[in-house]
């Protein structure tokens, strides 16, 4: 099998509309993989350019880069991912994707009523978090975090 062709730096930002300073970035934090010349120059394996659009997508669905980082490691370095990995790397986002799904539905249909924050300054709030009861299970918006009401 030939090798990957190694691409500049210059060339991964201008293919993911990126500024090189962002590469640089996620380069230095270990989330894409990069070689360096003789000359000191950064090269990366042209195959960085899924891996920084799947960074940016992820980014854009709040995820940490530690769990990005945590994410991609599933991906070979030693050669271009196949379809076989990403399907591999799907399955795991995609769970992640629904639980983000089901909070948001959750998140949804509790703005109109109680989250339980505690906050206590909304008439209707007394009603469903009394005395502020919810707060003995922890901090936060606990019913949103799938805690119910005590009575």
């Amino acid at each position: 099998m030939a090798p990957e062709p190694l691409v500049s730096i210059g060339f991964i930002a201008k293919r993911t509309g990126n500024a090189v300073s962002l590469i640089r970035y996620y380069a230095n934090q270990n989330l894409i993989p990069s070689i360096r010349t003789d000359g000191g120059n950064r090269v990366f394996p042209r195959s960085v350019i899924r891996r920084v659009s799947f960074i940016l997508i992820a980014q854009n669905m709040g995820y940490a880069l530690d769990d990005i980082r945590q994410l991609l490691s599933a991906l070979p370095d030693n050669r271009t991912p196949n379809k076989a990995d990403w399907a591999r790397l799907s399955k795991v986002f995609n769970v992640h994707i629904e639980q983000k799904i089901a909070e948001l539905n959750l998140l949804k249909s509790s703005l109109a009523g109680c989250i339980g924050c505690g906050c206590l300054s909304l008439q209707k709030c007394r009603l469903f978090n009394k005395e502020d009861k919810i707060a003995l299970k922890g901090n936060g918006a606990r019913y949103l975090l799938g805690d119910t009401p005590t009575r």
